[in-house]
């Protein structure tokens, strides 16, 4: 994790989130600037629901000094904070002189308005020490001239391309990467998503729910074939009874007509054994 040292700023009369603006009253500029930090989110939740050390930021304000307005990343991740702080709201933005701790990684997302997302805010978070960067174009505009997907890493303070889809990232132990999914009932389409380091795509809860969906109907349809097999068995060895007990009743029958006849050979004073 990248340790924030403000050494000036580290005084009880600095401001905390309570006091400074939660956002700067500007909207999204589209859903996917919402819905793709808060799918990112959630398969952390569950990828990650055994640690209690990271925060994953969606469209809130990073506070860097105290007189500066906040930058609005579209998603940022910091390790070794508390992911919900003991006793305390949840964060109303996320301030460094509080927290401590730099975020690892910044993702930006393109819309159709110029942003600087190639320029002022990637010079930002370079000179804040952002270790890694991403730009998501999800139009490829040719404004831009850029790819749909360019992660960069700083060395040396500044922004170096770096190749590779899903990309690792080893510092976060996380890979990101771009891939067609179907989410929030949305017609299939491309979205980012973690993966780990064999390249494995981390699920979201869609597909989680959707598996266990597909699990419970499978066991509902297994239960019901061992169901019918069992009826079918049943009525099998009810068959089989049935015929046994007809097979009895006609031996009875038959036993009956023979003492019926004996009877009626000793009533002539015929004796059957002389026969």
């Amino acid at each position: 994790m990248v340790q924030f040292k403000p050494s000036k700023l580290l005084r009880p009369d600095l401001p905390t989130e309570h006091d400074l603006p939660s956002t700067d009253g500007r909207p999204v500029d589209n859903e996917l600037q919402l819905l793709i930090p808060i799918l990112l989110r959630g398969v952390l939740e569950l990828a990650w629901c055994d640690r209690d050390d990271w925060f994953l930021g969606a469209n809130i304000g990073l506070y860097y000094e105290p007189k500066t307005p906040a930058v609005g990343p579209d998603a940022f991740l910091a390790l070794g904070v508390p992911h919900y702080r003991e006793g305390k709201d949840l964060r109303l933005s996320y301030v460094l002189w509080q927290e401590g701790v730099m975020p690892l990684w910044v993702l930006e997302i393109v819309s159709d308005k110029p942003g600087k997302e190639y320029g002022k805010k990637m010079r930002l978070y370079a000179e804040l020490g952002v270790l890694y960067y991403t730009v998501y174009n999800p139009k490829h505009s040719k404004r831009d001239q850029h790819d749909v997907f360019e992660m960069y890493r700083l060395v040396d303070g500044e922004y170096v391309r770096q190749q590779g889809m899903p990309f690792w990232m080893p510092e976060l132990g996380l890979g990101l990467g771009v891939a067609r999914g179907k989410e929030y009932l949305l017609p299939a389409r491309d979205w980012l998503y973690w993966y780990d380091e064999a390249g494995n795509q981390y699920p979201t809860k869609d597909s989680v729910i959707f598996q266990e969906r597909q699990r419970s109907s499978r066991a509902e349809l297994s239960s019901e074939i061992e169901r019918q097999k069992a009826e079918a068995e049943r009525q099998k060895a009810e068959a089989e009874r049935q015929k046994a007990e007809a097979e009895r009743q006609k031996a009875e029958a038959a036993q009956r007509e023979m003492e019926q006849l004996l009877q009626k050979l000793r009533d002539r004073n015929i004796d059957p054994e002389t026969l």
